[in-house]
């Protein structure tokens, strides 16, 4: 099953298992990467997987 080019916070914070708060604090941290669409905020899927590639180099 091909992955959506983009999520919803909500959809990503289901694919990461955390919370909706938690990824619109990621986001703002720069640790997500996130693009505006008009007035919609998504999350590409490349975002998600750099995110967790980037955890696995620090520990």
């Amino acid at each position: 099953m091909t992955p959506r080019l983009l999520y919803t916070p909500e959809q990503a914070s289901e694919q990461l298992s955390i919370g909706r708060t938690k990824i619109f604090e990621l986001i703002r941290q720069n640790k997500i990467e996130s693009i505006q669409i008009g007035s919609l905020r998504r999350i590409p899927h490349s975002a998600l997987e750099a995110f967790i590639d980037n955890r696995r180099d620090h520990h």
